[in-house]
């Protein structure tokens, strides 16, 4: 069994980075409410030095009620699948989805104050589906799929096709999230290796082949029986420390 079947998940701490996160949003729409404002010039307004600061708070900042609910389920449902899939560099992702996202929509996009947790919806999404390629892991392939399923539409979002979207914030997030893939491939849970796959196995004789050799055997002697001499050399399990 691979080590995602062997080990107990802690859910708290898989969980507990998203909620927080999400009802961050909902603290901050609810101040929305309770002082009748406005916090859209939080978000981010390309290439002007006052839009710059919505690198930082433009994600946090929603238009109403229902764009911000669009956006919590699937933070939810994504982000608990990159803090159990990929603990050992989610933040580090997410981080850099976050502030990357930001940044190429302050220095690309159209000028007008984007705001929303979109881009990092996006990012996610294709973070986890292209890990779930290049990993080869059949858990981690299993839940790309889930996320093609579920949201396989949203790719449609990072075409300027609606009126009022910050479809730059989509397009750019999910750059980021395809860059954090690449970037990240070779850290956490990998291909799952089979034993003849290995180059060490166990053999019927409940010793433990190292390695192999191939013996070059002299011109004049391989003339004679046309064979290649192959030498194994072999441990003894109880020294193997198994």
């Amino acid at each position: 069994m691979t080590h995602l079947e062997n080990e107990k998940i802690n859910w708290w701490n898989v969980l507990f980075f998203p909620l927080f996160f999400i009802a961050l949003l909902w603290v901050v729409k609810y101040a929305e409410f309770v002082f009748d404002v406005s916090f859209a010039e939080f978000g981010i307004y390309p290439r002007e030095w006052k839009g710059i600061v919505g690198v930082f708070t433009a994600p946090l900042v929603h238009g109403d009620v229902k764009h911000l609910f669009s956006n919590s389920i699937p933070l939810l449902v994504l982000g608990a699948g990159v803090f159990y899939f990929y603990r050992v560099v989610a933040f580090r992702v997410i981080t850099f989805i976050y502030l990357a996202t930001g940044f190429w929509v302050w220095i690309s996009a159209r000028p007008s104050f984007h705001i929303g947790a979109s881009g990092v919806v996006y990012g996610l999404a294709t973070f986890i589906f292209l890990s779930g390629v290049l990993r080869k892991n059949k858990y981690l392939m299993a839940f790309s799929l889930f996320v093609v399923f579920v949201y396989g539409s949203l790719i449609w979002g990072v075409l300027p096709l609606e009126v009022g979207i910050s479809w730059e914030s989509h397009l750019m997030g999910a750059i980021a999230g395809i860059i954090a893939a690449v970037h990240y491939r070779k850290i956490g849970i990998q291909k799952e290796t089979f034993d003849w796959e290995r180059e060490d196995y166990v053999d019927d004789e409940n010793e433990i082949v190292t390695d192999f050799e191939i013996v070059e055997i002299p011109e004049n002697k391989a003339e004679e029986d046309n064979s290649v001499k192959i030498v194994y050399h072999f441990k003894d399990k109880k020294d193997s420390g198994n």
